[in-house]
């Protein structure tokens, strides 16, 4: 879809119809209760480990993954928005809190870092639809082990597509 069209300009765009947007949030749930279902009989026959790597368990996340993504599209191409749906935000403890709010801002230092893939599938092969649920899944565990190490991680996100801010920048 072109960031050029009527969805993406500054005119509202009045009357949409929801129910697309419904379908996809409504395949998403079922997906969503369907793996709770499966990770807890999965836990109830094997430890913690096993299960985060059980077959039923990865499946049903890489579709829940999908399914996030078919609803990022189908948001954006009726509504030109580029939706955060997938994002993890905890709340900082309260010594955290604390620690943040006794700091001068000069006293904070903060950087981006970025990981890209080039990711290519051969015929019959996996979806690409599958990698943003594995990246996500994947940015779960560095986020817990960047924070392990002592690091703040306020924000992070998987995305799919060229960085269009990257472009602005050249």
């Amino acid at each position: 879809m072109s960031h050029e069209d009527a969805t993406h300009g500054p005119t509202p765009l009045g009357a949409v119809d929801p129910a697309p947007m419904h379908a996809a949030v409504d395949a998403l749930a079922a997906a969503l209760h369907e793996y709770v279902g499966t990770a807890v009989g999965v836990r109830a026959e094997f430890g913690a480990a096993e299960a985060d790597e059980d077959p039923r368990v990865l499946a049903l996340e890489a579709r829940v993954g999908t399914l996030n993504a078919q609803l990022f599209d189908v948001l954006h191409g009726a509504l030109g928005i580029h939706p955060d749906l997938t994002s993890s935000v905890w709340e900082p403890d309260e010594d955290a809190a604390a620690d943040d709010a006794d700091a001068a801002p000069a006293d904070l230092v903060e950087d981006t870092f970025a990981l890209e893939y080039v990711v290519v599938t051969r015929p019959g092969g996996p979806d690409l639809d599958d990698v943003v649920g594995l990246l996500d899944s994947w940015g779960h565990e560095a986020h817990a082990r960047l924070t392990e190490a002592g690091y703040d991680v306020p924000e992070w996100g998987v995305g799919r597509g060229t960085d269009e801010h990257e472009e602005d920048d050249r």
